[in-house]
């Protein structure tokens, strides 16, 4: 039987046509349209097979999830928000805050140090030298899809890893502090562990360090990462630690 008009599709028909549809249409534009379709746009049922269509749940999913709408927004931005984390393009992006001693250098994970390495994509790291060297970026959330009401409603969790490790025949000390900054750029919560120092003739292994920043306050919209670090025997050349792999990252991983 002909159908002269799309309301008059069964509601499964339409859930089914609208999981098709880019999300963010189907909040600004098709959400406008009627009653109708703002009620079955409104359904967690919608949202939870988007979820499964994208990938970002899998059939046998059983974790609760407080809102789905929100979850798949979460899901469909998930990335690194670190540009350039593994050296690959050089300084590119990175502001070279300190770089002191013979400065910041580019070098290539050697084949031992790629099989210690936990990620075989990661083939390059930065290093320092003898004077204190630090290099930052800071993280435009807006720009990255992040919108004002998201972060200040939902206040998702926002984790922090990097990769640090020292040579073995020279002892280090390791350094970072991550900022969530307001509009005005003024702090809203700080990780800022104390240095982590590595003594000479270490097992030069390579360490993570993560944080998950939580509950902290509305009005997120920058995120400042800067890390770096010396040599503590002041060796000409590149001494100090290396660094690689960082990441920020914002709401719950990909299965």
């Amino acid at each position: 039987m002909a159908v002269g008009n799309i309301n008059e599709l069964p509601e499964n028909i339409l859930l089914e046509l609208f999981t098709h549809v880019p999300a963010r249409q189907l909040l600004l534009r098709c959400r406008l349209v009627c009653s109708l379709w703002r009620d079955l746009i409104d359904l967690v049922t919608l949202w939870k097979r988007k979820c499964l269509r994208e990938g970002f749940i899998t059939e046998d999913w059983d974790q609760p999830v407080a809102d789905w709408k929100v979850f798949y927004f979460l899901r469909s931005l998930h990335k690194n928000l670190l540009h350039n984390p593994c050296a690959e393009e050089g300084f590119e992006f990175w502001s070279l805050d300190v770089n002191g001693g013979d400065e910041w250098k580019v070098e290539d994970l050697s084949g031992d140090q790629r099989k210690e390495f936990p990620n075989d994509q990661v083939k390059k790291y930065f290093v320092t030298s003898y004077y204190t060297c630090l290099k930052s970026q800071v993280v435009d959330l807006k720009a990255e899809g992040y919108w004002e009401e998201l972060m200040d409603t939902t206040r998702p969790d926002i984790e922090v890893k990097d990769w640090f490790a020292a040579r073995p025949d020279c002892g280090s000390k390791y350094r970072l502090c991550v900022q969530l900054l307001s509009s005005a750029h003024a702090p809203l919560g700080t990780f800022q562990p104390d240095a982590a120092t590595i003594q000479q003739k270490s097992d030069a292994k390579w360490r993570e360090v993560s944080h998950m920043f939580s509950n902290y306050p509305p009005g997120v919209r920058y995120i400042w990462f800067q890390h770096g670090g010396v040599d503590t025997h002041y060796w000409a050349g590149w001494y100090g630690p290396r660094v690689t792999n960082s990441s920020i990252t914002i709401g719950p991983p990909l299965p």
